[in-house]
């Protein structure tokens, strides 16, 4: 059995473990530990369990601190967006994480070390070992680091979906009133001001944020958008 790229993970984590048992538990998939029952090596399932909980916990927190305006509905959508199988395999693939799984013969052979599922549950493994030897504050740090170039991802691809126009083509579609756009609030001095807009359309309401009001006018119709076509 040849030893783990220890160091190599490491590197790709930017984290050096204390207790380097943790992480080659992380990398442990469970096709490989059925295989050689005899060694006794327990496989990542356990430490994925924890580490969807540490991802969500550390996801939630840095929406929190990045969005200050947006409500409980709208952060936990966002962060849906971002803990889901397929992120978290982008994050692996980044990473160059899948050559470095240990997998059983059969699931090597039938291209395990890039499944998505076992991808992303290697991911979660990896940030719980990281959150058992190093502390929340570790876990922290490296969950920032993966994550952070996803949400500049998500926030770029909004910038540029015009959800103003979507909502008045639904709307045309369906009997009812046709969006309507108020100011509610403004705040900050001119040079950076943040606008607060209400939305009033099909007999529900949103308010939208943002440093114009075009873009909280847009942030209105996203939400809108979202409650009439939750999909």
């Amino acid at each position: 059995m040849s030893s783990l790229p220890i160091p190599t993970v490491e590197d790709l984590l930017q984290y050096s473990f204390a207790d380097k048992r943790l992480i080659e538990e992380a990398l442990r998939h469970s096709s490989f530990v059925n295989e050689a029952p005899e060694t006794g090596l327990r496989d990542n399932e356990r430490l994925e369990f924890l580490g969807d909980a540490v991802l969500n916990l550390v996801v939630g927190h840095i929406l929190m601190e990045r969005y200050t305006k947006l409500n409980e509905g709208d952060l936990s959508r966002m962060r849906s967006a971002l803990v889901n199988e397929q992120q978290l395999a982008k994050v692996a693939r980044r990473l160059d994480l899948g050559a470095h799984i240990r997998l059983g013969k059969g699931e090597a052979q039938t291209g395990g070390h890039e499944k998505s599922s076992i991808l992303a549950g290697t991911i979660e493994a990896l940030i719980a070992a990281v959150y058992i030897d190093g502390g929340f504050g570790a876990a922290f740090a490296i969950t920032q680091a993966m994550f952070l170039p996803l949400v500049r991802q998500m926030e770029r691809a909004k910038e540029h979906i015009d959800f103003k126009s979507q909502l008045q083509e639904l709307v045309q579609t369906r009997p009812g009133q046709m969006p309507g756009y108020s100011v509610i609030r403004e705040e900050g001095p001119d040079h950076d001001k943040t606008f607060w807009v209400q939305l009033r359309v099909m007999e529900i309401e949103t308010e939208g944020v943002g440093k114009s009001k075009k873009a909280a006018e847009q942030d209105a119709a996203c939400k809108a958008l979202a409650r009439l076509k939750p999909q």
